[in-house]
């Protein structure tokens, strides 16, 4: 009797496991059929973004962002300034284009003069200045260089100084970036030039910076989301990245006594000339497709962090932090060249 007890029990124990499935299996086919029904990316925005797939394209490095199609959205116009950084002096690595760009207008909004440091793209810069000085009202200094060079860094800081009067924020932005699928295609020559522009490029340039900066300055790196999770594919790039959030949260606890901040920004995949310069054309439709909003971020939609970090009015009390902008809660499995 007991016996007969027991394999009723798991008969219905089993039934109940097998209608629970049914009713998952069925749920599962509703969500990829609406799944399949959804088009482009979620928009969050003060104004429409471009949604993939994007159009195919490549760029010789270190691109154009005058070349990429759609533009890059920089310009922001329902950010409105309020004087959160009112009469300071920055200097931007890569701040002709992309994230840096994006930076650039809107600490010029916010009431800074800015020196942009950039590698080639001349036209890409002068633009930038054009706006800065034109529509910002602010004075915009264009410093071509290379970043990987520390005699070049100190100058580039001493000419800051020099020409804007002094400086009060330093953003480590500029970046090199290129794929390799294997370890065994990383060459000592590329993984030696990504670190000296990732973390020799900051070092240098902090160091440079530091006897200029006083109590209420800061510092910000752009780091990665690469840097956070990793990406296979970027092996070297991902290093470079959590080597800058580290160097961050140490430099933040060295520097904490003298009233100087330090912090990164850690942008998911973002729309600037770094992407189509490392892609093949065929993988640039589906550019952040895996993030939560389903397409990339416009360098915009990145640049109010660091305001938020510079600005003594909004980031007085935080130093040491590694903020990711990454379009939701992704990991490894989301991880997106950025």
């Amino acid at each position: 009797m007991a016996t007969k007890s027991r394999i009723s029990a798991r008969t219905a124990t089993l039934e109940k496991q097998r209608k629970i499935q049914a009713e998952v299996d069925r749920a599962d086919k509703k969500h990829q059929a609406e799944k399949k029904a959804k088009r482009g990316g979620i928009q969050t925005g003060a104004r429409k973004y471009p949604v993939n797939p994007m159009p195919k394209q490549h760029q010789q490095k270190p691109g154009l962002e005058s070349e990429i199609e759609p533009r890059p959205m920089f310009r922001n116009p329902a950010y409105r300034g309020s004087g959160k950084l009112e009469d300071m002096v920055a200097l931007i690595t890569g701040g002709d284009s992309g994230i840096g760009r994006a930076v650039a207008v809107l600490f010029a909004r916010e009431g800074a003069d800015v020196a942009i440091v950039y590698l080639a793209a001349d036209s890409d810069a002068e633009e930038t200045r054009q706006i800065i000085e034109d529509e910002e009202k602010r004075r915009c200094l264009l410093i071509r260089g290379d970043v990987t060079d520390q005699s070049f860094c100190k100058k580039a800081v001493e000419r800051t100084v020099k020409e804007l009067g002094g400086l009060d924020i330093l953003v480590n932005n500029a970046a090199f970036q290129e794929h390799a699928e294997s370890l065994d295609e990383l060459t000592e020559e590329h993984f030696d030039l990504t670190f000296k522009t990732n973390v020799y490029g900051a070092f240098y340039l902090t160091k440079a910076a530091l006897p200029h900066l006083k109590q209420g300055s800061s510092i910000i790196n752009t780091s990665s989301e690469t840097g956070i999770w990793g990406e296979p594919s970027l092996l070297d790039y991902s290093a470079t990245k959590g080597a800058l959030n580290a160097f961050t949260k140490a430099l933040a606890t060295n520097l904490a006594d003298r009233g100087i901040r330090v912090n990164a920004v850690a942008p998911g995949p973002t729309w600037t000339p770094l992407n189509p310069a490392d892609r093949a054309a065929e993988k640039v439709p589906k550019f952040g497709e895996k993030t939560a909003f389903r397409r990339p971020a416009q360098p915009e939609e990145v640049a109010p962090a660091y305001v938020y970090l510079a600005s003594p009015v909004t980031g007085s009390y935080i130093t040491g932090l590694v903020l990711p902008v990454v379009g939701g809660v992704t990991g490894a499995l989301t991880s997106q060249k950025s």
